[in-house]
């Protein structure tokens, strides 16, 4: 796949925009497609000599926003939101966004302010596995020459699970992908075992975390080390990690975790099976050989922490380069970040009473003093421990008046064709709320006293959907 031509131009306009523009500023995401996308536009501004202010921001702040700068730029947000509502007669507008759009191509052709916006979706690209913000500034990057910033892109494809679906990339992030092994950034493994902390957890601790389906090996460590003595993978005194295997290790490893996950899975979704096991895995060759940083699973995950914790600012840093100052503290605030999910987890799966509630067609749990900032990842780490079959969703309270919705699943259920993203979408609207996100990884802001509303609402619109 090849940047259609009209995207090209697009392109093109907004270099051309940022040129002849001196008060930038620019509005980012907080997940690590989004932070990954402020680092390049602000790695693109200071090599532009390009004086800029950059807020990271979640999307219930966009609409209606004052725009107070001769540039706005959106990036991995703005083509859901009222972003231009407020847009005086000059002021300029760029929006890089891969999420549906509001608004039409040609949208800003009447406008008496400059309004450029950038979707692969107008172009008939797949905004969920082709192209993701962070790729989209990579483009823009790449528009200026500054092709070295390509394994930002590739970091934020990651982030974003731009590769969940086949394993590997597809679309505009081969182009990316490969801009990042030409220029010695980036190599890739191919149909490696698909299991997260390769470089840095035991092999035996790694499985221990597998919560697509529930497993005799989900959180429990005892059996992962049996398995592997069994196996001849491990030694009970020499431990292994995931990157130390042979590939015959591999192999071994593999054929077990098909057998076992075809005895508990429905024969619907057998086919799907490797896919949970196998995928490309991605080392940054310029990082330490012994850094978290090595693997872009771990770095995703890094980033995602400082989102989560309100620190983009010191993820962004690290991005652009600061591997003292700013990595010592990625590192304080991964392991504060690990610490509160921890805590977290443990409200809800260990009390005497079951805090998750099964309805027909979904489970869900009440959240309350969980900060909306990782609830999501909270509910994608309890997946392991309830009914699989079921998407899980968590609440907490963002306000007096206001619920924030995570929603999370089993990728096998991605795999048979549900799009969580787009149902969530539709029911927080019909509540008077606004979400939306990817397939098995979503997101709502809703009023609070809608709670029972949406959850009926949403139980009803998987009848048929949902295999129990």
């Amino acid at each position: 796949m090849q940047i259609p031509q009209k995207m090209h131009e697009q392109y093109r306009q907004a270099k051309e925009i940022i040129e002849d523009s001196s008060d930038i500023k620019v509005y980012s995401h907080i997940d690590c497609d989004g932070i990954c996308s402020g680092a390049i536009l602000s790695t693109i501004l200071d090599r532009q000599n390009k004086e800029h202010d950059i807020e990271f921001v979640n999307l219930d702040v966009l609409d209606n926003i004052d725009l107070t700068h001769e540039l706005t730029i959106f990036s991995d947000l703005g083509s859901g939101q009222l972003v231009d509502a407020n847009a005086k007669e000059g002021q300029k507008i760029i929006i890089l966004d891969h999420h549906p759009p509001l608004r039409g191509l040609d949208y800003g052709n009447d406008k008496d302010y400059t309004y450029l916006e950038i979707n692969p979706l107008h172009h008939g690209i797949d905004g969920s596995y082709y192209v993701c913000g962070g790729g989209l500034c990579y483009f823009l990057a790449k528009e200026f020459g500054y092709d070295d910033l390509s394994w930002i892109g590739v970091l934020s494809a990651i982030g974003d699970m731009q590769n969940t679906r086949s394993g590997h990339f597809e679309g505009l992030n081969e182009i990316i992908q490969q801009d990042a092994i030409d220029g010695g950034y980036l190599e890739v493994t191919k149909n490696d075992l698909n299991i997260y902390g390769r470089n840095t957890r035991p092999l035996f601790v790694a499985l221990s975390y597998f919560s697509d389906v529930k497993l005799p090996i989900t959180n429990n460590t005892t059996e992962t080390m049996a398995i592997l003595e069994e196996l001849g993978i491990d030694e009970k005194h020499k431990r292994k990690t995931l990157n130390e295997l042979t590939m015959a290790e591999k192999g071994k490893l593999y054929q077990y975790l098909v057998g076992m996950l075809s005895k508990v899975v429905p024969g619907k979704y057998v086919r799907y099976i490797p896919q949970l096991i196998i995928g490309d895995s991605y080392t940054f060759l310029k990082e330490d050989p012994d850094s978290f940083l090595r693997d872009a699973s771990e770095f995703s995950t890094a980033m995602n922490a400082c989102g989560r914790n309100r620190e983009e600012k010191i993820a962004m840093e690290v991005l652009k380069g600061d591997r003292f100052v700013a990595l010592d503290e990625l590192e304080a605030v991964s392991l504060d970040h690990r610490r509160n999910l921890a805590q977290s987890i443990a409200r809800i799966t260990e009390s005497d009473e079951t805090n998750i509630i099964e309805m027909e067609n979904l489970q869900y749990f009440d959240g309350t003093g969980i900060k909306p900032e990782i609830v999501g990842t909270v509910t994608g780490m309890i997946l392991g421990s309830c009914n699989w079959k079921k998407p899980i969703i968590g609440f907490t309270q963002t306000d007096e008046k206001g619920l924030k919705v995570s929603l999370r699943c089993s990728r096998l259920l991605s795999y048979d064709g549900i799009h969580f993203g787009n149902i969530i979408r539709d029911v927080a609207g019909e509540v008077g709320g606004t979400g939306g996100g990817h397939s098995m990884a979503c997101g709502a802001y809703i009023p609070i006293d809608k709670k029972s509303e949406f959850l009926e609402l949403f139980n009803a619109k998987l009848n048929g959907v949902i295999t129990n």
